[in-house]
């Protein structure tokens, strides 16, 4: 007979999510979903990820569904399992916390080592929670909307696969800002500056800064420099010249754009919850994934 824990957990109904590798999944989601049963959780699995794993044993749910049931999502995969989730749940307000089985994880702060003994924690409320801006970016052609989206790192307007440069205007709040021939552009919130953006040069913006990057990327004039502007304005990127431009949101391709197409971005409406185990520090981090502070 299973002893009831001594006290209630912190979050009562657990979603596993986990799309990352589906035979090293299944049994790590395993050992997790009976330790929350065994903690006093109940514990839904998400869909594709029951699928993929065959973790028929336990409730399968949709997104919305978690949305509407769920106190904690757990995700269990790299930073692009993180920004899938983020993506479905925001709108619901289900915070997440992430489980790095990935490379880099520089959302996913649990190690897979201890996943155990931080989500022991967790349930027992040794936690913070950190919120995490995201943009909404919609596409208008000739006046109508061709497509509306949402993003958790970043919106990339670039050029496609004909290898040309491409030419856009900015313009910030209704106010011309450069007009620029470059391989693209990326607009990333501070979660993003440490993806593409920092690839091609961008700076590391810290999670609460309430602002948005702009980085050219390969511009034609080399004193085109990345810009960091407020997250409440909206920026408008329109296609002057462009054999062939593509509209990507957290490195996902989203639509083909055509001269004349115009991208607007804006910060979204809702945020997404990070939840952060015991000990976490942006900064240190930063130093693991980034290796700073080593001696070569």
């Amino acid at each position: 007979m299973a002893l009831m824990p001594a006290s209630l957990p912190a979050f009562k109904s657990v979603a596993l999510i986990g799309l990352y590798n589906a035979r090293q999944s299944a049994e790590t989601l395993m050992s997790l979903a009976e330790f929350l049963v065994g903690q006093g959780c109940s514990v839904m699995v998400e869909s594709e990820t029951a699928g993929n794993c065959g973790l028929a044993q336990f409730p399968i749910a949709d997104y919305a569904q978690i949305g509407a049931q769920a106190d904690l999502a757990v995700v269990l995969g790299g930073d692009g399992s993180m920004l899938s989730a983020a993506r479905h749940l925001v709108a619901y307000r289900v915070p997440l916390v992430g489980i790095n089985q990935g490379r880099l994880g520089f959302m996913t702060d649990i190690a897979l080592g201890n996943m155990i003994e931080s989500m022991r924690q967790l349930l027992a409320g040794r936690f913070s929670l950190e919120e995490r801006t995201m943009l909404d970016a919609e596409v208008m052609r000739a006046g109508e909307r061709l497509v509306s989206t949402r993003g958790l790192n970043d919106v990339v307007v670039n050029k496609g696969a004909v290898g040309r440069l491409i030419e856009f205007l900015v313009h910030i709040d209704g106010e011309f800002v450069y007009d620029l021939r470059s391989d693209g552009l990326i607009v990333a919130t501070p979660t993003g500056s440490t993806a593409y953006s920092l690839s091609s040069n961008g700076p590391i913006l810290q999670p609460k800064v309430p602002g948005f990057a702009l980085v050219p990327i390969c511009p034609h004039t080399l004193s085109n420099r990345p810009i960091t502007v407020s997250d409440s304005s909206c920026i408008e990127i329109t296609l002057k010249r462009a054999v062939d431009a593509r509209l990507h949101f957290d490195g996902r391709p989203q639509c083909d754009l055509h001269e004349g197409d115009c991208v607007t971005i804006r910060r979204a409406e809702h945020t997404i919850t990070f939840v952060h185990p015991p000990g976490y520090s942006y900064y240190a981090m930063l130093r693991e994934k980034l290796h700073w502070s080593e001696m070569y």
